[in-house]
């Protein structure tokens, strides 16, 4: 019978994966037994009941069976970062991989080779079959574990990018159990699928933290759509609607739409499900509602102030009675509700102590903050912080105010973005100069949409100090600015070192041919009539700001390897086809890595030079970076692909052969 072969091809797998972990002194023969039962009730493969049962770490038993097989390995959270181009994957079916269970990675055009990660190194049939559908010369066996394999098959070919994020409940339950016993000051992948796992838990929770008079209501009977454009759509009109409401706040104009962009990239990062991230979206946007007074109550002012804290318990449930008649999915009013507690039980208006407190109220108290302390002016420190400064205001209320975890995990988010943005040049500022604001409200917002850095003024007297002091890009200007002319700021702007070659865009309602030839005389580069399409004028803009790259680019990026890991960094500069010297300097010594389109060419460590030196800088955790976009690499010495040095250079970290 086939089920009776496959039974016995299982178990034989068993048995040598076993007897390889109990010669490595890995396993006890008494756990051998216990593994063997538990594949025959359920069928698993024994290396995922190992690792159900915690009875071996993953990298130790793939370092082991590596071995045994003589071949490499790479562990799951490396294979998770693997980034497969489409010519690779195009020269395995995907139905035979997926059969197979294994996934082409990597492809030396030098000598022909192919690179697969499998869980059956030894199956000796696959490998030749899979050198007959590539056409590769050789194949390259990769050991990596099964469950692992299937993720990376779900996410290359299928475009799960969720595929890893459930991967091992058992080693995110260990994670969740370390994390009750140890304080954790650094986040990590754990962390994040934890809060994936624990989805069901959590809905539970929110199920008692809502109200008794909101369950009598109906407030679970949502009316908010579920379907994919149906929220999209829905998102837009709040973010629309809320950003109108917001035009006379003043120094908060645009506020609750950046707090809802915050925390639909934290949804993202958590790998939360569309439902779940939508209805955190639909907090952000509302949460402020009925609060727009003397103060803007964030968690983190409501903490520290008592007026603050006064009045954010006035109105904390205004937003839900709003919108009641809406009746907004239980994740909304349990996040705009309970925004306000705090992680160590001395909030309000629940006193909900520590993952209590709804995973949406955690993420929107922490995206509020931040968004006021980086937009405005008269937050705590009575002056607008950097991304740097603003997370670390934050982190020195962690355990208290805010959730650790999510705090840890925020801080690499906005961190790593906001550098990785500086890497490609895409942080360009855009002046917007117009008086009316109902017309830049729209044209702000996709501008942030599409990466601009947005700064808006109302008059010709406020955008004259901006243009002088800051690095503007672009600017787009109404002609009527009140008693000026903005045709005489574009004048004014013209007669200095740091205006005359500025891109100037005319946006106006004026359409007479004077005001079209006195813009174009004083070098304006565009005139847009309104009305016009907020995503036609942003497309220009783009364009406009392409052809000033390079000389944005050539200022050259800094920063610390702990913002973004340089494994993370090399990718970014590969996708982004760069080419300069990226200089590292560390406790342990100085380095350089040179690029060239992309490739790394070259790379210096003390003596070392090539792979070795590159493969000893991967290992960093801790160090200063400069990249020089200016510079020219003198010669190619390291041939191999990027892809290829990351996948070896990972697989040497995780063997500590580095």
């Amino acid at each position: 019978m086939p089920t009776e072969r496959l039974l016995d091809s299982n178990q034989a797998a068993t048995q040598k994966v076993c007897d390889c972990l109990i010669q490595s002194g890995l396993l006890k023969p008494e756990q051998a037994e216990a593994v063997y039962s538990q594949v025959q009730r359920s069928g698993d493969r024994a290396e995922e009941v190992i690792l159900a049962l915690g009875l071996v770490a993953e990298v130790q038993m793939l370092k082991s069976l590596a071995t045994a097989h003589r071949v490499r390995f790479i562990s799951s959270e490396r294979l998770a970062k693997a980034d497969l181009t489409p010519a690779v994957l195009d020269m395995v079916p995907q139905r035979f991989a997926e059969h197979r269970n294994l996934c082409p990675v990597v492809f030396d055009p030098a000598t022909h080779a192919l690179t697969v990660v499998t869980p059956n190194p030894g199956d000796l049939d696959a490998l030749r079959e899979v050198q007959l559908a590539s056409g590769a010369r050789e194949i390259k066996a990769v050991l990596a574990r099964p469950a692992a394999v299937k993720a990376l098959l779900a996410k290359a070919y299928g475009g799960d990018i969720h595929a890893f994020a459930l991967l091992d409940r058992q080693a995110q339950a260990q994670f969740q159990a370390m994390l009750n016993v140890y304080d954790r000051n650094l986040v990590t992948e754990e962390t994040v699928n934890e809060s994936v796992v624990r989805a069901e838990a959590k809905s539970r929770r929110r199920d008692r933290v809502l109200s008794e008079r909101d369950l009598a209501q109906g407030g679970l009977a949502s009316n908010f759509p579920r379907g994919p454009e149906s929220i999209a759509s829905s998102l837009e009109l709040m973010n629309v609607l809320v950003s109108l409401l917001e035009t006379n706040r003043a120094d908060l104009r645009g506020h609750s739409s950046q707090v809802a962009r915050l925390a639909n990239r934290f949804a993202e990062r958590m790998g939360l499900d569309e439902a779940t991230s939508a209805a955190l979206s639909a907090a952000a946007y509302v949460h402020d509602l009925g609060k727009m007074g003397q103060y803007h109550l964030t968690t983190l002012n409501c903490s520290q102030y008592d007026g603050h804290r006064i009045a954010a318990q006035k109105v904390v449930g205004i937003p839900r009675r709003l919108l009641e008649p809406a009746r907004l999915p239980p994740e909304t009013v349990n996040a705009v509700d309970h925004m306000y507690e705090r992680f160590d039980g001395k909030g309000f208006p629940g006193a909900i102590v520590g993952k209590e407190i709804p995973l949406e109220a955690r993420v929107l108290a922490i995206a509020d903050t931040y968004a006021d302390l980086t937009q405005n002016p008269r937050n705590p420190f009575r002056k607008v912080l950097s991304p740097s400064e603003a997370c670390t205001a934050i982190a020195q209320h962690k355990g208290g105010i805010f959730d650790p975890n999510l705090v840890d995990l925020f801080r690499h988010m906005v961190l790593g973005e906001d550098l990785k943005a500086r890497l490609l040049a895409n942080s360009l500022l855009a002046l917007l100069i117009d008086p009316d604001p109902e017309e830049t409200t729209v044209l702000e917002l996709r501008l942030i949409e599409q990466g601009f850095v947005v700064r808006t003024v109302r008059s010709a007297e406020q955008a004259l100090p901006l243009l002088a002091a800051s690095d503007v890009d672009v600017v787009v200007s109404e002609v009527d600015l009140g008693p000026n002319d903005g045709l005489v700021l574009l004048a004014e702007t013209r007669k200095s070192d740091w205006g005359k070659d500025l891109p100037w865009v005319v946006y106006t309602r004026r359409q007479d041919r004077a005001t079209t030839q006195r813009a174009f005389e004083l070098g304006a580069i565009d005139i847009v009539n309104k009305p016009a399409s907020a995503e036609m004028l942003v497309a220009k803009l783009r364009a406009l700001l392409d052809q000033r790259a390079t000389r944005r680019q050539a200022r050259g990026v800094s920063g610390s390897l702990r913002e973004m890991n340089l494994p993370d960094m090399v990718q970014i500069l590969y996708q982004g086809r760069k080419s300069g010297n990226l200089r590292i300097r560390a406790r342990e010594g100085t380095g350089e890595i040179h690029f060239a389109e992309g490739n790394v060419v070259n790379a210096l460590w003390g003596e070392a030079r090539g792979e070795a030196a590159f493969f000893e800088m991967l290992k960093l955790a801790d160090g200063e970076f400069s990249l020089d976009p200016s510079f020219a690499a003198p010669a190619r010495v390291i041939q191999q692909s990027c892809e290829a040095l990351l996948l070896e250079g990972m697989r040497r970290i995780d063997e500590g052969t580095t």
